[in-house]
Parts: C-alpha cells; sequence; structure tokens
C-alpha cells in the first residue's frame, strides 16, 4: 500500500504567504516521509483552492523537495489552452528530475468555468479535444489538429518531458461509466465518498485491466481514495479538532454554491461532521485507532492507493504537522509490514 496527500490548498486561518510557507514545509516532510506523491487542486475565485496556477505552486515545490512526486489533481482542461498545459509539463517534468504526475479533468464547477466565459454545458467537448491535443504535444515534436474548438497546422513542440511516453495519467472517478476508458489507457483514478461505491469502480477497473492485459493485482495502475485524517492522543482531541477544520473546509467547499443561492446537495462527502466520521470518509483517533479504520476502507474499497489529507480548513499549522508525524511514525509502518489487522 501506498500513501500520498490530496490538498485543496483551501483558505484557512492564516495570511496567504503563510498558507503556502506552511504546505511547503509539510511537504518537505512527505518527501522525507517516504509518501508517493502531493496532489493538489485547482480552483478559481474561491476560497475552496489558492492554487490557481497549479504550475507556479508545483514548480517552487520542485525546488523544496528532492523524491516526492506531485501534480495537479487536476489540470482543468477546458480553461487552460493546451499548447500551454503541453509547456508547463514539460517544464514542471524537467524541473523536477522526471517527478511529475499528470492529472486531468474536465472540471466540477460551473460557475469557475463561468468566470472565464466556458459555457459548463459545452465543457464536455472542449475537455475532451484538449485532452487529445496534450496528449499530442507530450508525445510528437509536431501538432496537426482538427476539431470544433481548436486547430492547429504543423506546431512545432520544442519542449519535452524526461518520462516517456509522457508523465503518469491521473483522473477523478465518480461512478463505473469510465472505468474502462482509463483502465485500457492506463490511467490512475481517484475516488473520495463511501467505500463501498468505491468497490464498484475498483472492481470494474480490476475486470477491464484483467482482461485486456492480464494485470495482477501488483502490476495494477493506482486507484486511490481520499480520506481526511486526523491523529492525536486521544480521540476527543482528534474529534474536536477535526470537526473544525472540516466544517471549515466543507463552507469553502461549498462557498460558491451558496453564494449563487444552489447548495451542492450531490457531493459524495457529507456535510455533517459525525456523519463523515460514521461513514469512514474522515478518520479521527489516536493512532491505532485511525489504522484499523483505514484499513477497514481499503479492504471495503479494493484501492491500492490512499490519498491521505492532513491539512484542511482552519487547521493550524502545528495541527495538521501533528496529524502527520503520527501517522509517519505510527501508522505508515504497519502497513509497509503488510500486517493485517484485527
Amino acid at each position: 500500500m501506498k500513501f500520498g496527500v490530496f490538498d485543496h490548498l483551501d483558505r484557512g486561518s492564516v495570511s496567504i504567504t503563510d498558507h503556502y510557507e506552511n504546505r511547503f514545509k509539510l511537504a518537505e516532510i512527505y518527501d522525507r516521509a517516504g509518501f508517493h506523491a502531493y496532489h493538489i487542486a485547482e480552483h478559481h475565485g474561491t476560497p475552496l483552492g489558492l492554487a490557481s496556477s497549479p504550475s507556479v505552486f508545483l514548480a517552487a515545490l520542485a525546488q523544496r523537495t528532492k523524491r516526492l512526486r506531485f501534480g495537479p489533481l487536476v489540470y482543468t482542461l477546458s480553461l487552460t489552452h493546451p499548447l500551454r498545459i503541453i509547456e508547463e509539463v514539460c517544464m514542471l517534468d524537467q524541473m523536477s528530475g522526471g517527478r511529475l504526475e499528470l492529472g486531468i479533468g474536465r472540471g466540477s464547477s460551473p460557475y469557475e468555468m463561468g468566470y472565464f466565459g466556458v459555457d459548463a454545458k459545452n465543457s464536455g467537448k472542449l475537455y475532451i479535444e484538449s485532452y487529445d491535443v496534450v496528449m499530442m504535444g507530450l508525445t510528437s515534436q509536431l501538432i496537426n489538429f482538427e476539431g470544433e474548438h481548436f486547430s492547429f497546422k504543423d506546431v512545432p513542440v520544442e519542449l519535452t518531458c524526461i518520462q516517456k511516453p509522457h508523465p503518469p495519467i491521473w483522473y477523478g472517478m465518480s461512478a463505473p461509466a469510465a472505468v474502462p476508458w482509463a483502465a485500457e489507457n492506463s490511467v490512475n483514478i481517484v475516488c473520495n465518498g463511501p467505500s463501498l461505491p468505491v468497490k464498484a469502480i475498483t472492481d470494474k477497473y480490476r475486470e477491464v485491466r484483467a482482461d485486456k492485459f492480464g494485470d495482477e493485482n501488483d502490476t495494477l495502475p493506482f486507484m486511490g481514495l481520499g480520506r481526511h485524517i486526523v491523529i492525536a492522543d486521544t480521540y476527543k482531541e482528534a474529534y474536536e479538532t477535526g470537526e473544525h477544520g472540516f466544517n471549515c473546509w466543507y463552507n469553502s467547499l461549498q462557498h460558491l454554491w451558496r453564494a449563487n443561492g444552489n447548495p451542492m446537495k450531490s457531493y459524495p462527502i457529507p456535510e455533517d461532521f459525525s456523519a463523515a466520521v460514521k461513514a469512514g470518509i474522515v478518520l479521527v483517533g489516536t493512532p491505532e485507532q485511525v489504522t484499523h479504520g483505514l484499513q477497514r476502507e481499503i479492504d471495503i474499497s479494493g484501492v491500492n492507493y490512499v490519498l491521505t489529507r492532513f491539512a484542511f480548513g482552519d487547521l493550524s499549522y502545528g495541527e495538521s504537522l501533528r496529524s502527520l508525524t503520527l501517522f509517519e511514525q505510527e501508522v505508515m509502518p504497519r502497513f509497509e509490514q503488510e500486517v493485517v489487522l484485527a
């Protein structure tokens, strides 16, 4: 089992300058502790995400880490010109010595798309064309493409990636419908929400991979599960810490939707903190309690990668650091030893 980190970089209670620096300091610990990758979100005009330009943040991150892989989860392809994506991907992969993980997606917020003049109803075709152009640019030296939204003739690609044919691709998955495309193209997937629906996705992924490639578990791409994690010396302390951080994060998540009089109702993570804990979506407690809870979520969901979230909402740097330190020292070793937990 490998562990990564997902981060919205949502607004907390400190200045933006300190917010970025605190995240970089945590990333240095992820690097030292052996986390596989640090994945960050892209959002615009909302406290949900302060990494509006993922490439800018990740370029700085590349200079603060040595082994930690990293990347956007996701680049919102419907909002950014594909030629710029191609060039920034190549630069980041070169600047990091080949550590980039490339998450791609259409975008989930119609309000953020609207700020850029993009109609969410038509963003699907725009995303598909942009993805095709990006893949072409990362695997060839010349782009020729004719579509509804983009047209390129003999456009040269001067930059290249270290990783061939391109950095690993990641995609957020909420239902089994898109699984065949991801599995057949060796795309790593990430899921949120309750573990049982996630199992339908991972079961389908394994089925498609076995039929097409004969994959065993040890040769599968990553199938990831996101979980908020708060660890302390007592369950009470972890619960109270997690509650204020989660409530602040969820308010940021809903910010644009509520501001437009349309609170989001279909998100796979419940708004009520106690319900999120009961569902296993937020793991709180002592190291032993979190270890057992995490093992349960892995067993039910069938994933082979966990994207932890230690920094969210108005959690202080110290609170996030405490959870991370206890996770590194007392939780991760249990999974590295592949101990079956009773």
